[in-house]
């Protein structure tokens, strides 16, 4: 899946109206303008996303260092997990992107049901 089509869903299990427009994310706002929203790289919008979402959100060493986002769908079977591996947890930028990359992905699996 392509990360516009994630950001897609996620944007439809969060319903915030988007419109794509030059390889961007957007959000409409109102008529006057649209903002950028992408939780791909934005930390403060997979934040909101997160919370929006009601996500469990925790890091582990189980087989490597992982970021694990838990998730219920509508159907309310139990939780589920996105789970993303990065290599160094003393490098913080690696640790932020698979955070995100995790929101949005369990994100996206809520909006699948949509």
């Amino acid at each position: 899946m392509t990360d516009k089509e994630l950001l897609a869903l996620a944007a439809k299990a969060a319903w915030i109206d988007y419109v794509i427009h030059n390889e961007l994310f957007l959000v409409d706002i109102d008529e006057m303008g649209h903002t950028v929203w992408n939780p791909l790289i934005d930390d403060v919008d997979a934040f909101r996303l997160a919370v929006k979402l009601q996500l469990e959100v925790y890091h582990a060493n189980d087989e490597g260092d992982a970021v694990y986002v838990g998730y219920y769908l509508p159907e309310n079977t139990g939780m589920k997990y996105c789970i993303e591996y990065y290599d160094d947890i003393n490098h913080l930028g690696l640790a932020n992107s698979a955070t995100r990359r995790a929101i949005v992905r369990a994100a996206a699996e809520i909006g699948k049901t949509l």
